[in-house]
């Protein structure tokens, strides 16, 4: 029993310190958008929402299946899976995990654009996300 109890507290100070904000997400995306492009300045709302919402020379928009109300829940428009929440404020867990910002960026980039998204594009995106209470 107490061998399993340190491996518990282990595995859960192991995951806390793995642990990020949507903030550290949007300086990394804005810091390497910058890097990639001199002239760009910030993220941006607006343009994070109308990326959010427009389709994009495909048959889906992110609101496809986020909703064009991020802070509801969704619904995969192939598989009907139900989806969480995608604004921060809505659900805490979003944007807290690298490899998961990651994965489902590169997933979902590739479905809506065909393509990966950029960091300034991944930056606007996040930038409106955050901004939705």
């Amino acid at each position: 029993m107490r061998l399993a109890t340190c491996l518990f507290l282990l595995a859960s100070a192991s995951s806390a310190a793995f642990a990020e904000a949507p903030a550290d997400f949007l300086a990394g995306y804005s810091q390497e958008a910058k890097h990639a492009n001199p002239g760009y300045t910030a993220p941006s709302v607006q343009r994070g929402q109308r990326f959010f919402t427009e389709k994009h020379g495909h048959d889906w928009s992110c609101a496809s299946c986020h909703t064009g109300t991020p802070t509801a829940s969704g619904k995969h428009a192939v598989t009907g899976k139900v989806i969480g929440p995608l604004a921060p404020a809505a659900n805490p867990e979003r944007f807290t995990r690298a490899s998961k910002v990651e994965k489902w960026f590169r997933r979902n980039c590739n479905d809506v654009l065909g393509r990966a998204c950029t960091a300034g594009e991944k930056g606007d995106v996040l930038a409106y996300l955050m901004s939705l209470k």
